[in-house]
């Protein structure tokens, strides 16, 4: 993730707690500017920074160093975090589970290119899709994979 997506979950984060850069810089024993500049894209923060903002936002930060997998891009973008958020819940879980019943795949098969799929349709838009998107786009791929047109 580079800073500027950084930047943009931050402020995310923030402004759906209903929050000021003020109070979560007091929170983390950070100063405003800095906050300020990692919301619009800009420094280097630490580790630590990270995970004291991290706590005044009420999340916690996660390190990961992971090997792309078979098949990816290198330098691929990770998924927006509505998608990861709504890939966890009980109707896309149903619907995979559904599809592959449908198409005699296995449950995990069909999640991983359901959540493929919908992030392939989601990075290009360059924003993260509220709840309601997901359910339409999800609604659209099973439709389409579970009923194939003729033509």
């Amino acid at each position: 993730m580079d800073v500027v997506e950084l930047g943009r979950r931050l402020r995310a984060r923030r402004a759906a707690l209903g929050r000021t850069v003020a109070s979560v810089a007091t929170d983390a024993a950070l100063s405003v500017p800095y906050v300020a500049n990692l919301e619009n894209g800009r420094g280097n923060p630490t580790v630590s920074a990270l995970d004291r903002l991290a706590e005044a936002l009420g999340t916690r930060l996660v390190i990961a160093l992971a090997d792309p997998g078979p098949g990816a891009e290198p330098g691929a973008p990770a998924p927006p975090p509505s998608l990861v958020e709504f890939t966890r819940g009980r109707r896309f879980r149903r619907a995979a589970s559904m599809l592959a019943q449908t198409l005699g795949e296995e449950d995990a098969a069909v999640r991983a290119k359901l959540a493929a799929a919908l992030a392939a349709v989601a990075v290009p838009l360059g924003r993260d899709l509220g709840e309601g998107d997901w359910q339409r786009l999800l609604d659209a791929l099973v439709l389409i994979l579970a009923h194939p047109s003729n033509e």
